[in-house]
Order: structure tokens, then C-alpha cells, then sequence
């Protein structure tokens, strides 16, 4: 299983965005490519793969490749998923999700709740510019990787990361966006000949 845990830092943790302005709503236009990114091929989806946006370390979205329908490649579609969950935060109760559309949930998980989560079954991987090169390390078998939108890690994520992290890792000598990393990830782990 590949896992991409994103933090969405000042996303908004209500429906109360607007699908044509995306950008100005916490960067959802990034936040909904890096969910397009992690899941979506020429003609299929990665099955073997979960996504996690952290919402303003408040709540989660949750995504899983094997149950996941009606993703489209656009922000917007992938947006209105994000949103649709988003409405029915309500009836998320405590640590339990509440299904939102096939393969989509929503949480009250902070961000070092889902990470403690995650990090009982896959090597935590933070990407970051500043890491050792990906290029020159062993590509784990079930990694997570952690990647912030568009800005850095706020102290509390990094802190928390660098507690349970296994690894940080450079994908390459120019910083990227945080789509554009996840897509370079799935190639270095497929290319690696790691899974599905």
C-alpha cells in the first residue's frame, strides 16, 4: 500500500468554498490535484493506494484507490468530492469516519492522529527539498509519504514528523509543487519495481 498524507495548512474545514474560486480557498485547487495526482493513470486508478488531506489539522478526507469512484482528473470534480465530504462532518463521531461517496471519508483525525495511525503500517517518508536524495536510497516497501501544500511545515507537523519519520527524502534538485511530487514518487517507486 502507498499512502500520501497531505497537509492542508489553512484549508477550509467547511463546505463553504466556492468550486469556481478554488485557489482562494486554502490553495483546494493544489489540495485536489495532489488527490488526482496519487490516484489517477492514462486509463485506470491506483487501487493500492489511501490519501489522506489533513484540513487544517482539524479534520481528514480519506481517500482509498481500491473503493474510490467518480474521480476525474479536473480540481473542480475533485473538489466537489473534498466539499461533499466536508458537508456530512457532522455525522463524523469522534475518531470514527462517515463514508461520504464510494471510497471518500471524513474524520475528526489531527494531523499526529492520522499520522500514528499510518506510521503502525508503512515507513513515514517526509519529502522535503532539504532531504537526502530518493535517487541514491532503497525505496521502501510500504511507504507514506508526507508533503505539505504550498507552503512549509508549520513547527507542530514538522516535529511531529521528524518524531515518527523514517526517512526525508529529495525528489530531485528543484523544489516542486506537492501534485507534482506525488506523481515523481509514484515513479520512483514504480520504476524501483515497488507494488502496484
Amino acid at each position: 500500500m502507498r499512502q500520501f498524507i497531505v497537509v492542508g495548512q489553512n484549508a477550509p474545514t467547511t463546505a463553504e468554498f466556492n468550486l469556481d474560486a478554488l485557489p482562494g480557498a486554502g490553495r483546494m485547487d493544489l489540495l485536489a490535484r495532489c488527490v488526482t495526482a496519487s490516484f489517477l493513470l492514462s486509463h485506470g486508478i491506483r487501487e493500492n493506494v489511501r490519501t489522506h488531506l489533513v484540513l487544517d489539522d482539524t479534520v481528514t478526507v480519506h481517500f482509498e484507490g481500491s473503493e474510490l469512484r467518480r474521480l476525474n482528473p479536473d480540481e473542480r470534480s475533485t473538489a466537489a468530492l473534498i466539499r461533499t465530504a466536508l458537508e456530512q462532518r457532522d455525522e463524523a463521531v469522534g475518531h470514527m469516519a462517515v463514508e461520504t461517496s464510494p471510497g471518500v471519508s471524513l474524520s475528526r483525525l489531527d494531523f499526529e492522529a492520522v499520522l500514528e495511525r499510518v506510521a503502525d503500517e508503512s515507513t513515514i517518508v517526509q519529502l522535503h527539498e532539504d532531504g537526502a536524495s530518493a535517487v541514491e536510497a532503497d525505496a521502501p516497501a510500504e511507504p507514506a509519504f508526507v508533503l505539505s501544500n504550498h507552503v512549509d511545515l508549520e513547527s507542530k507537523y514538522s516535529e511531529a514528523v521528524e518524531a515518527v519519520s523514517d526517512r526525508k527524502l529529495s525528489l530531485g534538485p528543484e523544489p516542486l509543487h506537492a501534485d507534482h511530487a506525488i506523481t515523481v514518487a509514484h515513479n520512483w517507486l514504480d520504476t524501483s519495481g515497488v507494488g502496484p
